[in-house]
């Protein structure tokens, strides 16, 4: 995969994470929560449609070549959301707090930083001139 695509896929994994885990901010706090815990009030498929979109953040990130020990955690993390997510508000207040996107993009982050460090660089320049706030 050439740098421009490698880019692409980068910012496109921060962006679900950022979706799916802390794009909400809860006012008068400075707790963010994304969309997960909210999909996951839906009983059954709401739990099923998060996960679909941790799996999908895990293949992207299957493109940058990261270890099979980082892979094996990034699985864990949304396993235990996954599972945990299962039991009704409990689980979603879990989805709430332990952010498994956000978690999986840091694992990604800091392969990247070791591997390729070019890559992040450039694409935190980019990503912080598109979204300022962040």
């Amino acid at each position: 995969m050439d740098a421009a695509k490698r880019l692409a896929t980068l910012n496109r994994i921060r962006k679900l994470s950022r979706l799916m885990d802390t794009s909400i901010r809860i006012p008068l706090t400075n707790f963010h929560i994304g969309i997960d815990p909210i999909i996951g009030l839906v009983p059954g498929a709401g739990d099923l449609i998060s996960t679909a979109f941790s799996a999908y953040i895990i293949f992207l990130a299957t493109r940058f070549g990261i270890s099979r020990q980082d892979l094996t955690k990034m699985i864990f993390n949304v396993g235990l959301e996954t599972v945990v997510g299962t039991v009704p508000f409990v689980g979603d207040l879990f989805d709430a707090f332990y952010k498994s996107n956000i978690r999986n993009l840091a694992i990604l982050e800091q392969h990247l930083t070791g591997v390729k460090p070019e890559i992040k660089e450039i694409s935190d320049e980019l990503y912080k001139s598109k979204f300022p706030q962040v």
